[in-house]
């Protein structure tokens, strides 16, 4: 027995053993714990300044607008140049914006116009920032290791998501909002130092590509009729317009339903991210690539469960629902995401990552103000229920176009054919 537990700790953790992901890992823990940190800080200021669900919305919108906009042309930039040297441009911009934002609330001097034009900002280098980080775990770790290495990023991602808001909850009631602001600008160095102490020798970057005529309207086309990356793009863009609002609706449970105030949001955050870590060190000792009926039942899941916080009665039952749907939610992203890197082609997975930053981050600014509308008019329970109901209608989405048998014929006949029907539906892109 002791031997097995040994051989699952290995497998799970088996990425850690290549060092330019290991340093990668710890840079990312701390500017990640900075980042929620100033996600709770940014969702309280705008509605210290408003009062508004609606506004909460707006400012998170912003945020995500630029990779709705220009996130396709993100990830022509990432095929474009070296990864490494993108990252460390887009992470000093990144610190930067932070620290002008602290300073800002501060000296007493902001405005609900200047949140929005500093969430802006921060969108405009992810939507450059996202398709060059997501593929450039592919470069460190390589394709037997991928699932595993995204897994145990998100992983990461979610354990600062436990971090960043306890401490940002504290220091909002002792300190002030923009102390948290300012250590978010801190955490940057960690990652910057990381990626300068890479062996850029150990490192197996993908081509790059020549400046060229075209290049964006190639990557949609290749995905408009590449069905395994259609479908899945599309699932996400649901999932990512109406249910993974969280940032939007969960200072109004807060506040709202449960008649808390910044410790509370924090504790909800919290719970997400307790259930992601635990969630996605279960997906992370997986091996092998997921399949679509992976991917289909996991949004199913990540559905159900969001639609049980939104019944749930007591403070302390939705603090342990929201554990299930972090444990949900890494579990449909880490899916989705190993199941585009490994089927796009090496020389077009920039663009193909831009395009599930789009779905996933740049849909956004459409769910945002729908959810913080809904929230702030209809209740925050609402707002969970068509979170929780888009998931479903993503699953069914999947299911039908990628795992339903159909006349008789093999699934992966009837994945293909489905898939070249709704290839042939969509519309070109530019």
């Amino acid at each position: 027995m002791r031997l097995h537990a040994l051989d699952t700790l290995r497998r799970t953790f088996r990425s850690l053993g290549n060092r330019n992901y290991r340093i990668f890992i710890v840079g990312q823990v701390i500017s990640l714990s900075g980042t929620w940190m100033q996600s709770v800080a940014q969702a309280w200021l705008v509605l210290r300044l408003t009062g508004s669900g609606t506004a909460l919305g707006l400012v998170i919108a912003l945020q995500f607008l630029p990779v709705l906009l220009f996130g396709p042309f993100g990830g022509v930039i990432a095929d474009r140049f070296p990864k490494r040297r993108l990252l460390l441009a887009t992470q000093t911009v990144a610190m930067t914006q932070a620290l002008v934002l602290g300073l800002l609330v501060i000296t007493g001097t902001v405005e609900l116009w200047m949140v929005f034009a500093m969430a802006a900002v921060f969108g405009l280098v992810t939507a450059v920032d996202n398709p060059a980080r997501q593929t450039f775990v592919l470069e460190m770790v390589g394709p037997a290791n991928l699932t595993n290495a995204i897994t145990l990023n998100s992983v990461v991602v979610n354990a600062a998501r436990v971090v960043g808001p306890a401490l940002a909850g504290v220091l909002i009631a002792v300190v002030g909002i923009g102390i948290c602001f300012v250590l978010n600008a801190c955490s940057y160095v960690a990652v910057i130092l990381a990626l300068l102490l890479m062996r850029t020798g150990d490192l197996n970057p993908a081509p790059t590509q020549e400046r060229a005529k075209g290049q964006l309207r190639e990557g949609f086309r290749y995905v408009r009729r590449t069905p395994d990356l259609l479908i899945p793009l599309l699932m996400m863009a649901i999932i990512g317009t109406l249910s993974y609002e969280f940032q939007v609706i969960l200072p109004l449970v807060a506040e709202r339903t449960f008649g808390g105030g910044a410790g509370t949001y924090g504790t909800l955050t919290s719970a997400m991210g307790v259930g992601a870590v635990v969630g996605g060190l279960a997906t992370a000792g997986r091996s092998g690539a997921p399949s679509h009926t992976a991917l289909v039942r996991a949004a199913a899941l990540f559905g159900s469960v969001i639609l049980l916080a939104a019944l749930a009665p007591f403070l302390w039952l939705e603090v342990v629902v929201l554990v299930l749907v972090g444990a949900a939610s890494i579990n449909v992203l880490a899916t989705g995401n190993t199941t585009l890197q490994l089927r796009a082609a090496p020389e077009l997975r920039g663009r193909v990552m831009a395009l599930w930053a789009v779905a996933f981050l740049g849909t956004t600014p459409v769910g945002g103000p729908i959810i913080g509308y809904i929230g702030e008019h209809a209740g925050p329970r609402v707002g969970l229920a068509v979170g929780g109901s888009a998931a479903l209608v993503a699953a069914v989405v999947g299911w039908w176009f990628l795992v339903r048998p159909a006349g008789g014929r093999s699934d992966d006949e009837a994945e293909e054919g489905a898939g070249q029907l709704v290839a042939a539906a969509a519309p070109a892109g530019r």
